[in-house]
């Protein structure tokens, strides 16, 4: 590696530093081994959440394969990058990859076609958003500790998992941004909380990078994904920026390589491409900004990490042709919709007949509150991997759609 990209940089002033962290909304003793924020990873590593992202679909639902990624080893190769990033930037790397590894808490069974049915199933009752619930989880569902509901994590922490994609809310409360036009998620508006991490200011560096990690890694492993389902094959590549050009150096310098090692040579290349140009587009426009804190980075008026201009086209470009010949392929698409229906059925059932979840789902639940009951029954089926969705569908119903 050369001097220019040099992995051991001490922290950058406008780093977020777990020695000046705005500590823990429950006061607890700090650790004489690790920092806050290495405490909060470990913590995420350890909850039942981070488990059931095993069994929880990113593209492909789990029952097709085992070779496809799930939300747990996307989030594992987000955390890398965000590691690899912030090293290089003098971030803390620990504090990227906690909101790397927690950043998809809240999703739901089926990828995105279980959000936007819990979603629709929940209109009238505050709705559902994957974002808000990953906060819900971390600050009150997950129930391990003696003294305190959720994990209890970091000031930085907490606010990088909620705004890493930017503000959300002005100082009133009122969405902005995707936001903007409507109440804010049931989980944000009602934490006491939550206005205590500043909603209206950007996101620390590592929080960014845990973003932009995020999209990369969509990029390279969903090409992956989509070659190895078949619903792609690589000559299709050729033409979508950035790829075909990595594709025709393959062939040049290997004009034998077999179809396995040239589906991963491209992946490689697009990740390095990819991360060294944000690497590159970030440290220019930290100088610009001439941020010097944290604070500084908060208060600025933009993100500060991104890809270039050139990067950012193609990188749209990517996601353009993902989308049309992956995520919305007529197998994919029939797929979703059936898992789909898995959801919705089991939502209607819970709550017509509450009693079929779990005691501790039901242990001071009133039935006659429609607007508890519809929010324990969104937060029992948001937390269930696809399989254990799959056998409480057979449970309770006598058909269940087939998901292969």
């Amino acid at each position: 590696m050369s001097d220019d990209f040099a992995y051991d940089r001490p922290r950058a002033g406008y780093a977020s530093d777990p020695a000046r962290s705005r500590g823990r909304r429950i006061e607890e003793p700090g650790s004489r081994t690790r920092s806050d924020f290495q405490r909060d990873r470990d913590r995420i590593v350890h909850s039942t959440a981070f488990r059931r992202l095993t069994h929880k679909t990113q593209v492909f639902v789990s029952l097709e394969g085992d070779h496809y990624r799930t939300r747990l080893t996307h989030s594992l190769e987000v955390a890398q990058i965000a590691r690899s990033i912030s090293r290089v930037l003098g971030l803390d790397e620990d504090l990227a990859e906690s909101v790397a590894l927690a950043h998809d808490f809240g999703h739901t069974p089926f990828g995105h076609e279980g959000e936007d049915v819990l979603d629709r199933m929940m209109q009238g009752f505050d709705g559902f958003d994957h974002n808000a619930q990953s906060y819900r989880i971390v600050t009150r569902l997950e129930r391990r500790y003696a003294t305190f509901n959720g994990l209890n994590l970091a000031w930085e922490t907490l606010e990088g998992l909620v705004k890493h994609n930017g503000p959300l809310a002005d100082r009133e409360g009122n969405g902005i941004g995707r936001y903007a036009g409507r109440p804010l998620p049931h989980a944000f508006r009602t934490d006491p909380g939550f206005l205590a991490l500043e909603p209206w200011t950007q996101p620390g560096l590592e929080a960014q990078v845990a973003a932009i990690a995020d999209d990369i890694a969509y990029d390279a492993h969903d090409i992956d994904d989509g070659l190895r389902a078949g619903l792609i094959d690589v000559d299709d590549l050729r033409e979508v920026p950035l790829v075909g050009g990595f594709l025709e150096e393959i062939d040049a310098r290997y004009p034998d390589l077999e179809r396995p090692r040239v589906v991963h040579e491209i992946g490689r290349r697009v990740l390095t491409r990819m991360i060294e140009d944000v690497i590159d587009e970030s440290r220019r426009r930290i100088a610009a900004a001439g941020v010097e804190t944290a604070d500084d980075v908060r208060a600025h008026s933009d993100m500060l990490v991104g890809f270039s201009p050139s990067v950012s086209e193609a990188e749209k470009a990517v996601k353009a042709f993902l989308m049309a010949r992956v995520y919305r392929a007529p197998s994919v698409l029939a797929v979703r919709e059936r898992a789909g229906r898995v959801v919705s059925d089991l939502f209607t059932a819970f709550v017509e007949r509450p009693e079929t979840m779990p005691d501790e789902w039901r242990g001071d639940l009133d039935p006659a509150n429609a607007d508890q009951l519809r929010r324990r029954v969104c937060d029992y089926i948001a937390g269930m991997t696809d399989r254990f969705a799959f056998h409480e569908h057979r449970r309770l119903f006598d058909a269940t759609p087939e998901l292969r």
